[in-house]
């Protein structure tokens, strides 16, 4: 399992890493044409709103890796072991099903209905930015039975 986790993180991360450099090029690349050009880039900086969209999602993947996620664990950590096993695993549940209904049930629906609206200045489908949503939804869900694997064999209860 923890061979899985590894080759996930290290592809998301060199994803955000890739699309963190995009991000600061294109940023510089909007500055030189709006300031020195004289005539500023429209498609870049649609663009580096997209990347950054991208690149918050896929991190959101790798903080539910790390079971990072927002929690209040002050009642969790004065429960005895099975009691806190059990609301940790509740957790992970609650997060798979949000994963999902939400991202991958959800970001599907409105990708395909964003397919037939293009972009303004890139004039590239809307919907080819949305996929993120149910890529991420099924990396969430696969975090998280990675995390409930791990909860149920002692790892950070």
């Amino acid at each position: 399992m923890d061979n899985i986790r590894s080759i996930l993180n290290k592809f998301l991360n060199f994803l955000a890493a890739v699309s963190f450099a995009a991000m600061v090029i294109l940023t510089c690349w909007q500055v030189f044409t709006r300031y020195i050009l004289q005539n500023p880039s429209a498609w870049s900086e649609e663009l580096v709103g997209y990347l950054f969209a991208w690149m918050a999602l896929l991190g959101a993947s790798v903080v539910t890796g790390e079971r990072g996620h927002m929690n209040i664990p002050i009642l969790v950590e004065k429960m005895g072991e099975n009691a806190k096993k059990f609301f940790l695993i509740l957790a992970e549940v609650i997060a798979f099903v949000f994963s999902a209904v939400i991202l991958v049930y959800g970001g599907l629906q409105i990708t395909v209905l964003a397919m037939g609206q293009l972009t303004s200045s890139l004039g590239v489908a809307i919907g080819v930015f949305y996929i993120v949503l149910p890529l991420c939804g099924v990396l969430n869900m696969i975090y998280t039975a990675l995390n409930i694997v791990d909860i149920c064999n002692g790892k950070g209860v």
